[in-house]
């Protein structure tokens, strides 16, 4: 999603600006830019000036030697379009010049530089009151309201006049800003989108940036913004005032947001990478845990007075999960391990539809919240919402953190994770194959049962955003009330089968399809015994794995995808349309 990196130094930080935006690139973008104020190296000569680009930050860092751009201000930014095509003129920094007409404007040098991440939902109000001004807007987004409004209140002092702009708005945003008259100075401020604080330890300089990963290997010293804080970072020093206006001191913390985690190293692309670094991030997050006990979870319901997670675990008598996409399906297996292992009842709703409609609250349940990248909109709106409601036992999981939900598996299941996960990885080469078949088709369609309905769904979801094929995912029971219309021997049916209850049921289904002509692709458990035949195409998994086989059923279902869309040329990083990181409703 949009990524904001900022900085203010006594060198040149163009190249720091760019390398940030390339580590944020795994998130998605249509577009990106840098903005720089000259006369910070120049000792109070040159003004505004700007690359903005389309294509990769590759491209954008081609204009940038071309045009010599350096400077020790600047902000930059990948965005992923909401207001507005992706288009070079919709694309950030965003300049406002003052009012004036088109032609006019031509010429006119820039006033203030500007980059935003959210939605500004009031901005039609806005942009009307500033074209009765004499605003001219060159763009569709809602973020060039924001660059006019600051420099319509601008009277000498950046930071009030951020302060005074921030109050006329409505919705979430993290925002980074500057301007000709103070070049040293870059001023930021976050409501309802992530922005962070990095503190430098050399040449002067303070960062500003929507994730630690940015900064990687440039500062670890990093300060959490809270939600309503305005940053002023200048040479050498920086402060803070909450949404009250009051001065503040946020902690310092030492994150080591690796550099490598964003970087491509020996992989083709960053799904790829992300795929083979399952079982090594599995492995990761079991370091250290000798038993699954309450007291990993300790603080689950946050705040000073947080009660102890055995107590939570014990008061509570329900579990809503709240999440989107991907994050989504991960909740509905969860829900089958929960009222399995447990014996807990669990919900799972899709977190943007949960906040606006009534539900009936229970103050006796834990809301999981499930996230990968902790910053996802609808899914922060929704727990709040739900806090609201007087439910206050909360818990967020975040990327690898989710393998902790499988609390009731023995030890030594889940230590062989990882090396169960690289066996899988090992089918590949068979993958590939299908994949040559899949990438001349249009449609296909999933089926799965029990725990791994939710599989089929996420690998239906993963092949229709990378490959552009349209896909879905059925309970494979629901085949007769339906479904069975669509099969026909162009329509390929990827069929999850581990040896569980349900698999003679299952065996039935792939009949019913075998019985219309369809072509079955299925991802079988050893001793299933399913077996290849003319349009029976039959992967084996390389061992049964109990409850957590969605967990290992799911690789073949993500590399399927990457390698059918590797066989059509889409662009798996930046595929149309989708970011990997929602922060935005």
């Amino acid at each position: 999603m949009c990524g904001i990196v900022g900085a203010v130094s006594d060198r040149n930080i163009v190249p720091i600006l760019v390398q940030g935006l390339q580590r944020l690139e795994y998130r998605g973008y249509d577009s990106c830019g840098v903005a720089i104020h000259e006369a910070s190296l120049k000792h109070g000569q040159g003004g505004l000036k700007r690359a903005r680009s389309t294509s990769r930050v590759s491209e954008l860092m081609s204009q940038i030697e071309t045009d010599h751009l350096a400077s020790g201000t600047g902000i930059a930014h990948t965005r992923w379009a909401t207001h507005g095509a992706p288009a070079v003129h919709n694309a950030h920094p965003h300049f406002s010049s003052g009012p004036g007409t088109l032609a006019s404007l031509a010429n006119k040098p820039g006033r203030v530089a500007l980059v935003h991440n959210g939605i500004i939902e009031n901005h039609d109000e806005l942009r009307a009151q500033l074209q009765a001004k004499g605003y001219v807007f060159t763009s569709q987004t809602d973020t060039e309201v924001i660059s006019h409004w600051v420099d319509s209140v601008y009277d000498g002092d950046l930071f009030d006049a951020v302060k005074r702009t921030v109050l006329e708005l409505k919705g979430a945003y993290a925002i980074a800003v500057f301007h000709k008259d103070e070049p040293q100075r870059v001023v930021g401020a976050r409501a309802g989108s992530p922005l962070i604080l990095g503190v430098g330890t050399s040449h002067h300089e303070n960062f500003l940036a929507s994730d630690a990963m940015a900064l990687a290997g440039i500062t670890d010293q990093i300060v959490y913004l809270e939600e309503g804080d305005l940053v002023d970072i200048q040479l050498g020093k920086y402060w803070i005032e909450d949404r009250h206006h009051q001065r503040v001191e946020r902690p310092v913390k030492t994150v080591h947001a690796h550099s490598g985690a964003a970087e491509l190293g020996p992989y083709r692309h960053y799904m790829q990478k992300e795929i083979f670094e399952q079982p090594r991030a599995i492995a990761d997050t079991l370091e250290g845990v000798e038993h699954i006990v309450p007291e990993l979870f300790d603080g689950v319901s946050g705040g000073a007075n947080s009660a102890s997670a055995f107590q939570v675990f014990k008061d509570i008598d329900n579990v809503l999960i709240l999440a989107c996409g991907t994050s989504y399906y991960s909740g509905c297996v969860a829900k089958y391990w929960l009222e399995s292992v447990a014996k807990i009842p669990c919900q799972v709703e899709i977190a943007s539809e949960y906040r606006y409609r009534d539900s009936v609250p229970n103050p006796k349940t834990l809301v999981v919240t499930i996230t990968q990248s902790g910053e996802t909109a609808d899914t922060l709106a929704a727990l709040r919402h739900a806090q609201s409601l007087g439910m206050h036992h909360t818990l967020t999981i975040c990327n690898v953190a989710t393998s902790a939900m499988v609390r009731e598996c023995k030890l030594k299941d889940m230590r062989h994770l990882p090396a169960a996960l690289q066996a899988v990885l090992a089918l590949e080469p068979q993958i590939i194959s299908w994949s040559q078949e899949f990438a001349s088709k249009e449609n296909a369609l999933f089926l799965g049962r029990g725990t791994h309905y939710p599989i089929a769904l996420e690998g239906a979801l993963k092949l229709k955003e990378i490959t552009y094929i349209h896909a879905e995912a059925y309970a494979a029971g629901e085949l007769k009330h339906g479904p069975l219309a669509l099969v026909t021997s162009e329509m390929p049916v990827v069929t999850v089968a581990p040896n569980d209850a349900l698999l003679e049921k299952l065996k039935s289904n792939m009949q019913e399809v075998r019985a219309r002509g369809g072509v079955l692709y299925v991802l079988a458990d050893g001793d299933t015994k399913i077996e290849s035949s003319e349009g029976v195409n039959v992967i084996r998994m390389p061992e049964h794995y109990g409850v957590l086989s969605p967990i290992l059923h799911v690789v073949p279902l993500q590399l399927l995808a990457y390698h059918t869309a590797c066989a059509r040329g889409t662009d798996v990083d930046k595929p149309r349309n989708l970011a990997k990181s929602v922060t935005v409703e």
